[in-house]
């Protein structure tokens, strides 16, 4: 979102601090509000009928939590909860889609970065069928780091597991590597990014091909 696309809103805007699993909206239920988030990250995660998890999308300050009710939906699909805690800002539903109905550049920007998400979920497809877990768990750190803005954030061995729909294990072998190889460092539930450069050398292209995508459809973030 731009400067002027933010000072458009900036008086609809109440600042929020999410905590670690605070949920936004659960599986099928109504969204209420909708959320920007500025340091914090937002999984939506999809359980099946065994129980298991994984996650399906991401959501940092690049993005919004609860832009598809520009749909014509408010239903959402998937749990959303807050995977490291932080800052988001908070708007009603009902203010959105009136900014939604009534400013063309406001439509714009929503349409700009739904597009981004069908890109980047479609890039997260092909990822997770053919890159190594080792590979995939550093670009979810790295991806991680940015959206905090920080190298040092929270994250359990269990969370990412779950982000990478992965056993616990696969996980814990994956950063035990990364963090021998220099990369970061893993103490008491927070990772800490150590060779940021280095840690993308063992990512997979994705990492690199998702930044092009928020580039190339977002402006420049405030």
């Amino acid at each position: 979102m731009t400067n002027e696309e933010f000072a458009a809103i900036a008086d609809q805007l109440e600042t929020v601090q999410l905590t670690v699993r605070e949920t936004l909206y659960e599986d099928g239920s109504p969204a209420h509000d909708v959320y920007f988030p500025i340091d914090c990250v937002i999984s939506v995660v999809t359980t099946m009928n065994d129980g298991s998890a994984i996650e399906t999308a991401t959501v940092g300050y690049e993005g919004m939590c609860g832009a598809q009710v520009a749909l014509g939906t408010q239903d959402m699909f998937g749990r959303w909860f807050c995977q490291i805690p932080g800052r988001a800002y908070k708007m009603s539903v009902s203010d959105f889609l009136h900014g939604y109905g009534h400013n063309e550049r406001w439509r714009l920007a929503v349409g700009r970065y739904l597009q981004a998400v069908i890109d980047v979920l479609s890039q997260s497809v092909a990822c997770n069928r053919l890159h190594l877990v080792s590979e995939r768990c550093a670009r979810w750190l790295l991806m991680s780091a940015d959206r905090v803005h920080s190298p040092d954030f929270p994250l359990t061995h269990e969370a990412l597991a779950t982000m990478l729909g992965v056993r616990r294990a696969g996980v814990s072998v994956a950063a035990a590597a990364l963090q021998t190889a220099g990369y970061l460092s893993y103490r008491r539930g927070r990772f800490h990014m150590i060779d940021p450069a280095g840690l993308e050398t063992a990512a997979c292209e994705c990492y690199a091909v998702t930044r092009t995508i928020y580039d190339r459809r977002l402006p420049t973030s405030v």
